[in-house]
């Protein structure tokens, strides 16, 4: 990227204004807008990180705002903007709630920033990527997913957790959809360069598979709500890896098209993430159990994805 950086985040909330602090912290845009429709509320968040600056050591502007034309000039958008989990709901159970947000929050990217590169942050994550793409109708290469960061993140810190090594010599891998039917994948995660299952029994290493899939569900259980600090990460991770051409491999939500065995539904699969945003697919082989698992993922996500369509919730 040539000239001021410019990172707007949609969406004030715990996710977004986490998201804002992380980027301002690692120098990651020169300018940062935190946009929301509640009254005041970007503006005094974005005012409290100025006065963080100093502190902290960081340049970037912070900016709040109550109006989407603030997004003009963006060159990355994170979308936020949403209600959250609640105990005993599934990301599913926000559908009808938040692609009607989408719908609009999409628009008004297409209308204000319509070069932007777009990360989902929003649940049902597949969904809303879904309902990006078909409100925008942007290029396939700037429309990103950001929840295989987060889930791929989770399987690491719980390996982390459990052979005591270093997270920074631990490499984990999720793909499919952001929810249950997830699939993290044993067989392409190693701990120090050694495969996984080398170095974790089988019983733990099925106990930590399990607690990744339902990791999310396990924050909203002790925290009344949705997490925060780790999505804001991935978000930051993806953004950066885009505005530094960092040329990184990460697990996002793409839309494929035949890849995978998979058509026009956005699936977290591993990508080469850089300046064009999604520069590349990496197709990885699967052994036929984690195929049949991936296969059901996908086969989930296009269930919500018809049921967008059903209900004409983008209509």
């Amino acid at each position: 990227m040539i000239g001021k950086r410019k990172i707007s985040i949609i969406g004030a909330g715990h996710v977004g204004e986490s998201a804002a602090f992380i980027a301002a912290l690692k120098g990651v845009a020169e300018e940062i807008v935190l946009i929301d429709i509640v009254p005041n509320l970007p503006q005094g968040k974005a005012l409290d990180m100025m006065q963080t600056a100093p502190i902290l050591g960081y340049d970037a502007q912070i900016i709040g705002s109550n109006s989407y034309d603030a997004l003009k000039d963006s060159d990355i958008v994170i979308v936020t903007a949403g209600f959250p989990r609640k105990p005993g709901m599934s990301r599913d159970d926000l559908l009808g709630k938040n692609i009607p947000i989408m719908k609009e929050v999409a628009g008004h990217i297409k209308n204000h920033a319509p070069n932007s590169f777009v990360i989902i942050v929003a649940n049902p994550l597949d969904a809303m990527s879904y309902a990006c793409k078909k409100v925008t109708g942007f290029p396939d290469n700037r429309i990103l997913g950001f929840a295989g960061v987060l889930d791929s993140a989770r399987f690491s810190c719980f390996l982390s957790m459990e052979t005591k090594v270093s997270t920074k010599d631990i490499y984990a891998m999720t793909l499919g959809s952001h929810g249950d039917d997830m699939v993290p994948l044993q067989s392409y995660s190693s701990v120090g360069g050694v495969p996984v299952n080398q170095v974790v029994a089988k019983d733990k290493l099925d106990a930590i598979i399990q607690r990744t899939r339902v990791g999310g569900g396990e924050i909203v259980k002790l925290l009344g709500t949705s997490a925060y600090w780790a999505p804001a990460a991935g978000s930051i991770m993806m953004a950066e890896s885009i505005l530094t051409d960092k040329k990184r491999i990460l697990a996002c939500h793409v839309l494929l098209h035949g890849e995978y065995g998979v058509k026009d539904l956005f699936v977290g699969v591993p990508i080469k993430i850089g300046k064009n945003g999604v520069e590349e697919i990496i197709e990885i082989k699967m052994d036929a159990s984690d195929k049949a698992l991936f296969q059901k993922s996908a086969d989930h996500v296009k269930e919500i994805c018809d049921a967008v369509d059903k209900l004409g919730l983008l209509k």
